[in-house]
Parts: C-alpha cells; sequence; structure tokens
C-alpha cells in the first residue's frame, strides 16, 4: 500500500465534511484522515496505485489549498 502527505488548508470539521465527496471519488484511495491539530493541515492518503495530481486536483475542486509534501 502506497502513501502521500500533503499541506492543506483544510481545517475544522466542516471543511473535511466539504472535500469529502471530492477524495472519495478518487480512484484507489483505500483511507484518507487530515489532522486539523497540525499547523499544516496534513491530509494523508493510503490505497494503491494512488496518484498525487488525481488527489491535488479533487482537493482543489472541492475549493482548498493542496501542496505534496515529498519526503527525502
Amino acid at each position: 500500500m502506497e502513501s502521500l502527505k500533503f499541506k492543506t488548508n483544510i481545517n475544522c470539521g466542516s471543511c473535511i465534511k466539504a472535500v469529502t465527496g471530492f477524495i472519495n471519488e478518487v480512484e484507489g484511495i483505500e483511507s484518507w484522515e487530515v489532522d486539523t491539530q497540525n499547523p499544516d493541515k496534513i491530509l494523508s492518503v493510503a490505497g494503491e496505485a494512488i496518484q498525487a495530481d488525481r488527489i491535488m486536483a479533487a482537493v482543489k475542486d472541492a475549493g482548498f489549498e493542496i501542496v505534496e509534501l515529498v519526503e527525502c
């Protein structure tokens, strides 16, 4: 299973509700969560053959900002 992390501005329960339908439509995602306690509002996504660009497009379509965090 792959996992990706993103910095977002999804900062509350209402925001999570607003983005849920968009993220759930992305193929390959098995689970996801947003750490609203983290100052960077980290979105963690896990699944098979997940594509960062599709996740980012879904979050942007929902009206939020998103930047992929690349691990070194």
